[in-house]
């Protein structure tokens, strides 16, 4: 009787979930477990923490979903509040595991950990299954590590005409765990229920959303409001879901080729294509480049001319800079756990471009804050502003007061998120409103 253990990372689902459908063929027994260890804020780059409030408790609601989907099919989800390479060997040892199974993942330190669990157990089977991408590495037609194209646009003129898999069906049977294996719900008590958030964690709430979104006439017309900065109806709002895996993106694609087929077929619904395929591109982007994802210089030669000055970023973080829209885009942000594509490039093009701080400080800053915090989207975005990345412009700055008169001509967003709350109060200042250093 063969025993499996899975390990959970960012495909917190049970539809389309190819590598927990293989763990259900092969294993006689499975043990699933999800790893979410304590961070010390204090040892965590960049002086923040891993998870912030609302991007924690999007988790742990996704979480808790997970584990009530699992224990309607005689499962149980094991939530350790460990690091993996901690908690994972106690139960390979203890209950005899011979097979391991988990997704694939770009973060380095999650590959890191998988390659060392494999050096620790070389006569254990270690399958690693990509669940997060449209394509799998070998449908790819360029070598990942060898000749990714060096911008989207090449990639996108290479894989656009590919076929795509349809998403395999919702697993309806799990094996069962060993009979002396006990889950306790860690999970709840963590669960602030005060916590008022526009996104609920989970397949459930995600298939919810998949279904009502395309159940409207949203889609027909997401090109012309998806650069909007705020309203529920304005952009598809699936980030959240397909950043843990809650949603895959081929189940995505697949009800958008439907409303193509049944409802509409036009250039907002291919916009809809067009920004998946931008995800897609930056997942690859990450796995091929690697450590350099979060490097100064990224993926360049050159280090960018900025600098970490822990006043500035103080006062970008906060909402408290001489620019209205940003610090009303960082006022939702710490408020709600998100912001609009077109927000994030104009906080991040500030940042670095007219406040000249160090761009991974404000990569790590969105990571602890966003719930839709996915690795490569994150940190290749800010590489792209930056100019440190997969850009041939070599970076992007966004005219503020441009970027405010198209976006918020009469300041509504600003009113409504506080962004005139500079306070002004410094001393000496240079130019651009900052201390003199």
């Amino acid at each position: 009787m063969a025993t499996g253990l899975f390990l959970f990372q960012n495909d917190l689902r049970l539809h389309d979930n190819s590598a927990l459908a293989l763990a259900t063929q092969e294993a006689d027994h499975l043990i699933c477990v999800y790893c979410l260890p304590v961070y010390n804020a204090n040892r965590y780059p960049y002086h923040i923490s891993k998870h912030g409030t609302y991007r924690k408790q999007f988790l742990l609601q996704s979480l808790h979903n997970l584990a009530e989907q699992l224990s309607q099919r005689g499962q149980s989800l094991h939530v350790i509040l460990e690091h993996p390479l901690n908690a994972l060997p106690e139960l390979i040892n203890q209950y005899n595991v011979s097979m391991v199974y988990t997704s694939e993942n770009v973060g380095v330190y999650e590959q890191r950990n998988w390659h060392t669990l494999k050096g620790r157990y070389p006569y254990i089977t270690f399958r690693n299954i990509a669940t997060h991408t449209l394509f799998d590495k070998i449908e790819l037609p360029f070598n990942v590590n060898e000749s990714l194209p060096a911008t989207f646009s090449q990639f996108r003129r290479q894989v656009e005409e590919l076929d795509i898999r349809s998403p395999i069906t919702t697993i309806a049977k799990l094996p069962s765990a060993p009979g002396r294996l006990k889950a306790f719900d860690v999970v709840s008590p963590m669960i602030n229920p005060k916590l008022l958030a526009d996104f609920d964690g989970g397949e459930t709430a995600a298939l919810k959303h998949l279904e009502h979104y395309f159940a409207s006439s949203a889609p027909s017309t997401y090109k012309l409001t998806r650069n909007e900065l705020d309203g529920w109806e304005n952009s598809t709002k699936f980030s959240p879901w397909l950043a843990l895996g809650c949603l895959s993106a081929n189940k995505l694609l697949k009800h958008l080729r439907q409303y193509e087929t049944d409802i509409e077929c036009n250039e907002s619904t291919q916009w809809i294509k067009f920004e998946l395929l931008w995800r897609e591109y930056f997942q690859w982007y990450a796995h091929s480049y690697g450590s350099k994802l979060y490097t100064f210089s990224g993926i360049t030669s050159t280090p960018p001319h900025t600098a970490f000055y822990p006043e500035r970023f103080r006062r970008w973080s906060e909402g408290n800079s001489p620019y209205p829209i940003v610090n009303a885009l960082m006022n939702q942000l710490r408020n709600t756990g998100y912001m609009s594509n077109r927000g994030r490039q104009i906080a991040a093009s500030c940042l670095v471009n007219e406040l000249s701080v160090d761009w991974r400080y404000g990569a790590a800053y969105f990571e602890e804050h966003l719930i839709d915090y996915d690795t490569a989207s994150n940190w290749g975005n800010w590489q792209y502003i930056a100019g440190v990345g997969a850009d041939p412009q070599q970076g992007r700055h966004f005219n503020i007061v441009k970027q405010t008169e198209l976006y918020d001509p009469k300041g509504e967003f600003i009113r409504k998120w506080n962004g005139d709350n500079y306070d002004g109060h410094i001393d000496s200042v240079d130019a651009t409103g900052w201390p003199i250093r």
